[in-house]
């Protein structure tokens, strides 16, 4: 059975990539109706953040990630938190058993040693470690550990010939042993590092499938070292493309876009979300882009994801997003919409009307304020906007038409969008006019602005008599200081 799991460090918010290997390893599992799994690798104190556990776990939960086994959820493999697995001592036991095996060795190197390691390749500050500790003898080695000397547990990686081994998506990959750095196990207080926990829990706990980003790739060799000093099955690795912004840069926290959280307080909705993350790095073998959860169960194969990097198009998500609104249920975009009118508008007008009128209209629900802000105050405008090609108007042809129908519209006495428009359209007919002719100077005055969520009629609704004609009258005179 395929078993994938999510195995994310505790340390802040999560960031796109991280939701994206979460996502391929919950569509790798559930494609092949196999089990999907949390584990949470605490392991590094020194950026551990406690309350990124929440966030770690709301996250899952909003997006649909649920998990089949977990801290929440045992499946018979827990603990499944790395640091309450270290305090069962599983880790310093397999540690161990290398030694034991000569696969492994004590290392007792100081600070100030191990800095003077350092060279500089091409540029770049490296630190290959000497094997200094490796052939110390037995007598000195058990002299050090009850003396309680700090030390540290390596790996002893092979110096001569190569590794190869195999991704999923990058294919057979080969590194020269030279290169194996002797990676460290077991660190100085007591933890393991991550490179020897994600090992031995992945095989205790019967993953089949690893998925992660490819910055990991370089590390494989040193991973299936461990696996073949233990004689354990290697798992298949399917390896991420990198995330990169508009600029080809790796995604960043300075980009303002790089953590779901980011997203969501940007007004992204979470379906939407899914499904463009989905998209960074695969692609469907049908034209379509709108798929939700179910349906990328159905459709996903790993096989088809790319090796070249991602682009995050913001302006694919905001678009994808719109089309995540437009379908949504009118109740459930009211709730979220409504924050964002009422700080605009308070409760002087029909806010659910309001809603209906601007969720076909946006991307995003921070825009829904610019959008409907004249509502509450006529902004600002140049007279320019009364002319306008397509409807043929003019500042000559808006200021009668104003007029006109300010005239018309002060004698209605039911206020209402039909009956405002069928009055209108009256008009628009006995001057011969196309009704565009007749709206667009009337919008314009009303709004200020050269785009709506509503028409001249409905924005006469919501704006009341008074209002509207007040409106109108400030355009009159506007347009006859120009003329």
């Amino acid at each position: 059975m395929v078993k994938t799991r999510f195995a994310p460090s505790p340390t802040g918010r999560m960031h796109v990539g991280n939701l994206r290997t979460a996502l391929y390893a919950y569509l790798i599992a559930k494609h092949e109706d196999g089990i999907f799994m949390l584990r949470i690798e605490d392991t590094d104190q020194e950026r551990f953040v406690p309350e990124a556990l929440d966030i770690i776990y709301r996250t899952l939960a909003e997006t649909g990630l649920i998990a089949d086994e977990g801290p929440h959820k045992d499946g018979g493999c827990g603990p499944y938190v790395q640091s309450e697995r270290q305090a069962l001592g599983i880790y310093q036991k397999y540690a161990e058993q290398l030694i034991a095996q000569g696969d492994a060795y004590y290392c007792f190197c100081t600070k100030e040693r191990l800095e003077s390691l350092h060279t500089s390749v091409q540029g770049k500050d490296i630190a290959v470690y000497d094997k200094h500790c490796l052939h110390l003898p037995k007598e000195e080695i058990e002299e050090k550990l009850k003396a309680g000397v700090p030390h540290v547990i390596r790996m002893n990686m092979p110096t001569e010939g190569t590794t190869t081994f195999t991704d999923e998506i990058y294919g057979n990959i080969t590194v020269d042993n030279s290169e194996l750095d002797d990676l460290i196990l077991i660190k100085s207080d007591g933890y393991p590092t991550y490179n020897f926990a994600n090992v031995v829990d992945d095989h205790l706990m019967g993953i089949t499938h690893v998925v992660r980003g490819n910055e990991y790739l370089s590390s494989t060799p040193k991973y299936n070292r461990i696996y073949e000093a233990f004689g354990w099955e290697i798992p298949k690795y399917v390896h991420c493309p990198l995330i990169t912004n508009e600029k080809g840069e790796k995604l960043s926290k300075r980009s303002g876009h790089s953590s779901y959280e980011d997203l969501l307080d940007a007004g992204y909705v979470n379906d939407a979300i899914v499904n463009f993350v989905a998209l960074l790095g695969w692609s469907p073998d049908e034209e379509r882009e709108i798929y939700s959860l179910p349906e990328l169960v159905q459709a996903f194969d790993y096989k088809r994801m790319n090796k070249s990097p991602s682009v995050f198009d913001m302006t694919k998500l905001s678009w994808m997003n719109g089309e995540y609104l437009k379908a949504m249920d009118d109740e459930a975009f009211y709730e979220k919409a409504e924050p964002f009118l009422k700080d605009t508008l308070g409760d002087s007008f029909d806010l659910r009307k309001i809603s209906g009128m601007v969720k076909t209209r946006i991307q995003v629900f921070p825009e829904i304020p610019e959008m409907i802000r004249f509502l509450a105050e006529l902004p600002d405008y140049d007279t320019e906007m009364y002319v306008h090609k397509k409807s043929k108007s003019t500042k000559e042809s808006s200021l009668e038409i104003l007029k006109d129908t300010s005239a018309l519209l002060s004698e209605c006495a039911d206020f209402t969008n039909d009956r405002l428009f069928e009055i209108l359209s009256a008009y628009a007919a006995g001057k011969e006019y196309k009704v565009n002719k007749v709206m667009w100077p009337i919008r314009t005055a009303l709004s200020g602005k050269q785009t709506t969520p509503a028409g001249a009629t409905e924005i006469l609704e919501l704006l009341g008599k008074e209002e509207s004609l007040e409106r109108m009258r400030k355009g009159i005179e506007k347009l006859e200081q120009e003329i």
